[in-house]
């Protein structure tokens, strides 16, 4: 719409795309957790339709809703809100990259009685003797078919381990 203050002309279609742009920016926020959205820096009446959102169950009170922070979005500059989102998104990447990788590790130590040895080598002061009491209970577990109770216990200490070092 700075556009149209410029003088310059905006076809209809362009202020469409842009308006749903925004509303799409909007049903990012409304996506997030709480604990997230408190950490955005967004206007107030924004933050209050965001959460009014969250709020509702009815479909068509949503839509509605999603209309009106749309409304709102076109009174506040999106980039920081975009910005702030990429870095959601960057994090819970991260953390998905860093869950895989210790499934990686728990796969490989059960499966490869060498896979302790690179382990220890690439974590030095890791409490081997724990680690190796899990590895025996899951592949016991695997061998007689029970719920994968070590497994997760294994995953626990490998997430523990790597966040404490």
């Amino acid at each position: 719409m700075n556009a149209e203050k410029d003088g310059e002309f905006v076809s209809r279609t362009k202020k469409k795309q842009r308006v749903e742009e925004l509303q799409k920016l909007g049903a990012a926020l409304v996506a997030l957790a709480p604990a997230q959205l408190d950490a955005f820096e967004i206007p107030a009446d924004l933050l209050a339709a965001v959460r009014e959102a969250q709020r509702i169950t009815s479909h068509e009170a949503k839509r509605r809703q999603m209309q009106f922070i749309g409304k709102v979005m076109r009174k506040v500059d999106p980039e920081p809100v975009r910005a702030a989102l990429a870095t959601v998104a960057g994090q819970s990447a991260a953390a998905r990259a860093q869950q895989l990788r210790l499934e990686g590790w728990r796969e490989r130590l059960i499966g490869d009685d060498g896979a302790l040895t690179d382990f220890a080598s690439e974590h030095p002061g890791a409490d081997l003797q724990a680690l190796r009491t899990l590895i025996r209970n899951a592949r016991k577990e695997i061998a007689e078919a029970k719920p994968p109770r070590a497994q997760r216990e294994m995953f626990r200490f490998l997430r523990a381990y790597s966040e404490s070092a």
